[in-house]
């Protein structure tokens, strides 16, 4: 029998998340040696890893990562590699001992074991045999200090993972290991080995289980999960990064959510996994999500190995898309959509927007997109506003959500509470950072990004609140999400939509558009990204009112805009004449994005209502 099927059997097995997330949340300094806390902080250390225990994490790895001679090293602690290794396992070991003597639960202690930190021949100077002599002196190490089995973790290339199993055949024969390699966004070695290739080499070398950990996020590394699944039978493991860190506020921030991560997992082993973790920016909430996860697929195996029937779940699905609300009729009609955006007032009188959303009812408007705390202001709340507009015009609207202000249980309550007040149809989007802004020294959220954000709406309009717990009636909601045709890195932009649409995503509104062959092409990426689905896109039209305005969308928010539009704008020569050619443009480019679209958004710059009126007047398209 293969030792990992020795410890685990063949069913699923859940590992814990990153260390160092957590230790920098806790305020340690990214320049610290992290290995070097399991002599200075035990205290710390054990705490993270019972917070991982709690979770539900059954594989526990020792807080030994750079715990190698040529790390350490670097911060002059070789002379304690010997003290950081063994005291690595031990807190391991006793943050175990102690959950079972609370709750009887089984757990297993991994020795942790990364890269060396240099390059080997030949591409470097260091040799293959001092690699694995710095690989057999942690391992015989964390060997003599008791742990259950090893991971050999992130190599970023085939021969130093075996250099490192050929020492750990030579120095701890017993014991069983998981070797894991890292990819790039194409799910690709970084020495340029595919994952079919490392899955077999791996087990040619002697590894018990092969994997992927860390990588750019969890789309990548389940492709490569799947390419090694045909490649080989032993058992898989897959413990992705939190996706690619964002910089907010100086800080890099992993924005993957603990329901994405829990959609993964299930993911993952439907893919043939039978070890799920987390990797960097993973935190004992993502494992905790994790554990949910696979306890759901436990009890449907249950049912299915009973041979019962299908079990009713507890979910409370929505209504189709045309009964929820009026706009998911419309897109399900495929009627060409108008909406314009609103902006909440400051202050508490909103008699301005309500008078023209009435106004904008005769121009043939079907809805009103209300903004949600534009430009992190202080503003009337969106969700104040949208209600306020229903019952005053019954006109419906669409409420902005942004993650920025709002944790996990926030946004719960505020989506619970939209519709029970009649708030049907919703955009979930990231938001922006205060710093950009009227209040710079606000603080931040971001407990989840846009898509994990769709996540939770999605989990609310199946009656499931984030802990799985039944509500007992769906939500309603009809979900969109926010594209960005012009994102500088539009390939990170295509992949987010896809995660967006994969989250529960049922339709899509773009940031102003003014140049229609880019949105044209990135419609025909998205469908390629999309294999062919197509969620209703509708494109954003912002009537330009000055030569400045249209320079600052360009500069300031990177807004894709041709040289040709800077001009016209440049040669109006009064206000009111930069003002009519802003409503041509906009009118010329309704017309050309019609063919492409499912609808437009017109926004009313400043509050000008009559603006997106002109628009929607002299656009002939957007009549029909």
């Amino acid at each position: 029998m293969n030792r990992i099927a020795q410890l685990f059997a063949d069913r699923p097995v859940l590992a814990d998340g990153a260390m160092g997330t957590v230790l920098a949340a806790r305020g340690v300094f990214l320049s610290r040696c992290y290995d070097e806390l399991n002599l200075t902080d035990p205290s710390l250390i054990l705490s993270v890893h019972e917070e991982y225990l709690q979770a539900g994490a059954e594989i526990l790895e020792t807080n030994t990562f750079g715990a190698n001679r040529f790390r350490l090293g670097r911060f002059g602690l070789t002379g304690k590699l010997a003290e950081i290794n063994a005291a690595g396992a031990r807190l391991a070991r006793q943050a175990v001992a102690r959950l079972k003597e609370k709750q009887s639960v089984e757990a297993w202690v991994a020795g942790a074991i990364g890269p060396l930190g240099v390059r080997l021949e030949p591409l470097g100077k260091t040799g293959l045999d001092e690699a694995r002599a710095a690989f057999a002196e942690q391992i015989a190490l964390l060997a003599d200090n008791g742990v259950d089995l090893l991971i050999v973790e992130t190599m970023p290339a085939l021969n130093e993972a075996r250099q490192a199993l050929e020492a750990a055949k030579a120095v701890a024969p017993h014991l069983p290991v998981l070797a894991m390699v890292t990819v790039d966004d194409e799910s690709e070695c970084l020495d340029g080995a595919s994952p079919a290739q490392a899955a077999a080499l791996l087990a040619e070398w002697g590894a018990d289980a092969v994997g992927v950990n860390c990588s750019t996020g969890p789309a990548s590394v389940l492709t490569a999960v799947e390419a090694m699944r045909a490649a080989t039978s032993l058992p898989l493991a897959a413990m992705p990064n939190a996706g690619l860190p964002r910089a907010v506020e100086g800080r890099n921030v992993y924005l993957c959510t603990p329901e994405y991560m829990a959609s993964f997992a299930r993911k993952a082993i439907a893919a043939g996994a039978q070890i799920v973790g987390g990797c960097c920016g993973t935190t004992p909430n993502h494992i905790r999500a994790m554990r949910a996860a696979l306890r759901a697929l436990d009890e449907q195996a249950s049912v299915a190995i009973a041979g019962a029937a299908p079990a009713i779940g507890q979910e409370t699905p929505p209504a189709p898309l045309a009964q929820r609300s009026r706009l998911g009729a419309l897109l399900t009609e495929k009627t060409f959509l108008k909406l314009v955006e609103f902006v909440p007032p400051r202050g508490i009188d909103c008699s301005r927007e309500i008078e023209g959303a009435e106004m904008l009812a005769q121009f043939g408007v079907h809805a009103i997109d209300v903004y949600d705390a534009a430009q992190a202001s202080a503003r009337m709340s969106g969700q104040s506003l949208a209600i306020q507009l229903q019952q005053h015009t019954g006109m419906e609207t669409i409420l902005h959500y942004t993650c920025r202000d709002r944790n996990l249980l926030s946004i719960q309550s505020d989506l619970l509470g939209a519709a029970s007040i009649g708030l049907r149809n919703i955009l979930c989007v990231t938001g922006e950072p205060p710093r950009q802004g009227s209040y710079p020294d606000a603080s931040q959220v971001f407990d989840v990004d846009s898509i994990g954000l769709v996540n939770i709406a999605s989990r609310l309009n199946r009656g499931l609140d984030i802990g799985s717990n039944p509500l007992g009636a769906s939500t309603g909601f009809t979900v969109g999400v926010a594209v960005n045709p012009g994102a500088p890195e539009i390939e990170n932009e295509l992949r987010r939509l896809v995660w967006k649409v994969e989250a529960g995503a049922e339709y899509a509104i773009t940031q102003a558009v003014f140049d229609s062959r880019l949105l044209e092409e990135f419609l025909a990426q998205a469908r390629e990204r999309l294999d062919g689905r197509r969620i209703p896109i509708v494109a954003g039209i912002w009537p330009l009112t000055s030569l400045r305005n249209a320079e600052y969308m360009k500069n300031d928010l990177r807004i894709a805009m041709p040289e040709e539009i800077l001009l016209r704008m440049a040669q109006a020569a009064t206000p009111e004449a930069a003002r009519a050619e802003g409503i041509r443009i906009a009118q010329e480019l309704v017309e050309a994005v019609r063919p492409l679209v499912e609808g437009v958004q017109i926004s009313a710059p400043y509050g000008h209502y009559d603006i997106a009126a002109e628009v929607l007047a002299g656009a002939s398209g957007a009549g029909n």
